[in-house]
């Protein structure tokens, strides 16, 4: 009996719904005797062929294009055999249950030709070496990519920019423990390896190394996540005419009366190629004298205010000369400190600027960024500050590749291991297999960002993520 990994698998490859094409993938061992069987011809590699598919009773389910990729040429390193059809949901689930459906009644050697699980198209493609872990992911990175910046990021990783500079580490870290682990091996020599290689200096050279990997890897996480922008406010701050003016539409409704937005709003543009979710709330304030529908948007705003990357904080200019105001706003600004997540930043913003006179004490005293959401004066200076505030910096954008979270807490861990091991080195007699293990750790950690050693629960994780057929 095959085991899942060893079964053929069957997926639709193309998205959900009616399209002019759609194709079923099938990746397995041995596929060139079903291939001729189910297209009643010999299909050659990498040629296409124009054939039609028949039922169990002879009729005709769709006319198709058959392409067949043998084992190891392919994009899973197996056989592949794609059949490309009419894309109606329909008529390609008649395809896939045809597959099935004859692989089991035919005398081909296919039984157990299964419906492929999220990503384990993908998934076999690493695990058969044609591409690492991190490529692996930026395939996801691709389709998923929300802008034109992120699409080319994505395409970097897919062809091994990442993986290359880890590699490079991985290199040398490698050669240090060669060093390391022949001065533990052979202490009777009083031959000094670790002096003599000028350890110390390859450490400080890799940790300067490993520093500018970590940035570039942060910005490439923020391509590829973009980040999560929440305008919060007290009521009539201009929060929802905000949001029109940053996505130029309008997307909410903007009136003069208090609580009139009352649930969450959400719409993602793009800021220097960076994805950025602009979130609208409720107007903060006490919920006391509030209606019950209110409330609860407010709530949610909270909620949106936790989870935020940064929070747009909106002061009213019109009402700066309200000392109630100005007491509610205090009160706002100590609530939204303790709810906020510990690492997100707090830009106050000084809505209305076009309300007021250019003398205004307020705007003299407070270094702020000052905008009017009606007329756009100072958005453009509130993009620069919301993409600075979360560690965007546009003269790097230029070779920056997909990244994720998980590559970003790798390397800061690598930079902790390189850092006490350049901490050993200082003392007047180094524990060497001291040295030895966090070399090793380090050494561990960037194999992880390639898969070189990925437990199962990882790899589950990963390509659970991914679409089906992929």
């Amino acid at each position: 009996m095959l085991s899942e990994r060893d079964a053929p698998i069957i997926a639709v490859a193309t998205p959900p719904g009616k399209g002019a094409v759609g194709i079923v993938r099938i990746s397995g061992k041995n596929l060139q005797a079903f291939a001729n069987a189910l297209c009643r011809q010999i299909l050659e590699p990498r040629r296409a062929y124009l054939t039609d598919i028949h039922d169990d009773k002879g009729q005709t389910l769709d006319q198709i294009l058959a392409l067949f990729f043998p084992a190891p040429h392919s994009y899973t390193g197996e056989d592949v055999l794609e059949l490309q059809g009419h894309g109606g949901p329909v008529v390609l689930s008649m395809l896939v249950e045809r597959c099935l459906e004859f692989a089991y009644k035919q005398d081909i050697g296919l039984a157990g030709l299964r419906l492929a699980q999220p990503g384990e198209f993908t998934q076999r493609a690493y695990l058969n070496q044609k591409m690492d872990l991190a490529q692996a992911e930026a395939v996801s990175d691709v389709i998923d990519a929300q802008t034109q910046a992120a699409v080319r990021g994505a395409g970097r990783s897919l062809v091994g920019a990442f993986s290359k500079q880890v590699e490079k580490l991985q290199e040398q870290l490698l050669r240090l423990r060669m060093l390391v682990e022949a001065s533990l091996d052979f202490p009777e020599e009083e031959i000094d390896f670790v002096t003599q290689a000028n350890v110390a200096e390859q450490l400080l050279a890799m940790q300067e190394e490993t520093f500018l990997l970590c940035a570039k890897t942060r910005q490439g996480a923020l391509l590829r996540d973009g980040m999560k922008m929440v305008i919060a406010g007290q009521p009539n701050a201009g929060k929802s005419s905000l949001l029109n003016a940053l996505t130029g539409q309008d997307t909410a409704i903007v009136t003069a009366v208090a609580g009139t937005t009352r649930d969450v709003l959400t719409q993602t543009i793009s800021m220097e190629g960076v994805p950025v979710h602009v979130v609208d709330t409720a107007g903060l304030r006490d919920t006391k004298s509030v209606d019950e529908v209110e409330k609860i948007g407010i709530e949610r705003a909270w909620a949106q205010v936790a989870d935020a990357d940064v929070v747009v904080l909106l002061h009213d200019l019109s009402r700066a000369n309200d000392t109630e105001y100005e007491a509610r706003q205090a009160a706002l600004i100590k609530q939204i400190m303790l709810q906020k997540s510990s690492h997100s930043p707090v830009l106050n913003v000084f809505n209305k600027k076009d309300l007021v006179t250019a003398d205004c004490e307020l705007l003299k005293q407070q270094p702020a960024i000052c905008i009017s959401a009606k007329t756009g004066q100072g958005l453009q200076a509130l993009r620069a500050s919301l993409l600075q505030s979360v560690g965007w910096q546009a003269e790097h954008q230029e070779g920056v590749f997909s990244a994720r979270q998980r590559h970003v807490q790798a390397l800061a861990q690598v930079q902790i291991h390189i850092a006490q091991a350049l901490g050993l080195l200082q003392a007047s007699s180094p524990a060497l297999d001291l040295l030895a293990e966090e070399l090793r750790c380090a050494q561990q950690q960037l194999s992880c960002l390639t898969g070189d050693m990925s437990a199962d629960d990882l790899l589950g994780e990963i390509f659970s993520r991914f679409c089906i057929g992929k």
